[in-house]
């Protein structure tokens, strides 16, 4: 089987973050997301992955290699102008054999049974089979309405109170008949959930819905990534962590330098030549990315904070996302829902949101 990632999408939601970084590199816990669908997919023995790239193409290819490390062959189908969900993955319509072909949305985190969901879809007999979870929010969502026999039945786009008969959303995983992608105009905007998968539904295809309690997350907000830093780092979700244990919930990379008097507690991850200095205190969910320097006696409370940024003496940051190669000048202080773009340089003394 061979599987599609959609890879291709803008990221506005989490601009400033994705003006120079694809949504589907953008860092987690220290390892492009990217790396955590591809991981799912080789777990459960998928090494053929077509990547369908449009925004910063270039960037992403950086990464091939190192996904071909892992035992990944990947090919890549170039997206160049926007063409939805189903005509990203119809434009990549070369790569595909008669085998079913599954399908991920780029930014989805999960830990879903995939040999699992194949079984079920080879059981059904199904052309097409959607995974689906269930949401606290349904309203919030699309509903995907399945019948006894986990036969999809109905979609319903923004329910009305009234219209709530189901918790179960689209969980952004397919596996689908490459066959049905004939259906989809080449070239010519298409989407799976308003265009693709209602016709199916009208035409009376065998089309099933595979109810998954596994972990589920759509990082595409900056309120969503962090939440998926939090569950990586306190275990809701089966992944691998990046680094080695240094101590109890604190994992680091290579070349990490920490001064004695340093406090850290996790969990916390510190990328590869992180150097953190004299009675810094770094606590609660921290990640700090390759190479950033954290000065004497700075706090580091609930953050994300990308490669290459520098923190001065007397920094106090929380609850705030950091991009690659900022400056956070001494005696600065960066509060809760603060995002800086790559770059940004915070002046000494300076406040910024809530601190």
């Amino acid at each position: 089987m061979k599987a599609v990632i959609i890879a291709g999408g803008l990221g506005t939601r989490l601009r400033p973050l994705t003006y120079n970084t694809p949504k589907v590199i953008v860092p987690l816990v220290n390892k492009p997301f990217i790396f955590y669908q591809v991981e799912l997919l080789l777990r459960h023995g998928i090494k053929d992955i077509i990547l369908n790239l449009h925004y910063l193409p270039e960037k992403v290819q950086e990464v091939i290699a190192e996904l071909e490390a892992l035992g990944a062959k990947i090919s890549v189908s170039l997206e160049l102008d926007p063409l939805g969900t189903a005509g990203a993955v119809k434009n990549a319509e070369q790569f595909f054999d008669d085998e079913p072909l599954m399908v991920f949305n780029g930014d989805v985190l999960t830990d879903l049974d995939l040999s699992a969901l194949i079984e079920f879809h080879q059981t059904k007999k199904a052309e097409v089979t959607i995974a689906l979870t269930r949401a606290e929010d349904p309203k919030a969502f699309g509903l995907v309405v399945t019948n006894s026999n986990q036969k999809i039945t109905q979609f319903i786009e923004k329910p009305s109170a009234s219209q709530i008969v189901t918790d179960t959303i689209n969980a952004g995983t397919y596996i689908i008949n490459p066959k049905l992608f004939s259906k989809v105009p080449k070239g010519k905007f298409w989407m799976f959930e308003r265009s693709f998968f209602p016709q199916v539904l009208e035409e009376g295809l065998p089309m099933y819905g595979y109810v998954s309690d596994a972990f589920w997350l759509d990082c595409g907000t900056p309120e969503k990534y962090f939440e998926a830093h939090r569950a990586i780092l306190r275990r809701d979700i089966k992944v691998d962590i990046f680094g080695e244990k240094y101590e109890d919930e604190v994992y680091k990379g290579k070349g990490v330098s920490i001064a004695k008097s340093v406090k850290i507690l996790g969990p916390s991850v510190l990328g590869n030549q992180v150097k953190i200095g004299e009675d810094a205190y770094i606590q609660d969910l921290v990640v700090l990315g390759e190479g950033v320097e954290v000065g004497a006696k700075s706090n580091i409370e609930h953050a994300v904070i990308w490669r290459g940024t520098r923190i001065g003496k007397e920094v106090w940051i929380k609850g705030a996302i950091i991009g690659n190669g900022c400056i956070i000048e001494d005696n600065a202080a960066v509060g809760p829902g603060v995002i800086l773009a790559d770059g940004s340089i915070v002046k000494r003394g300076s406040i910024l949101g809530s601190a």
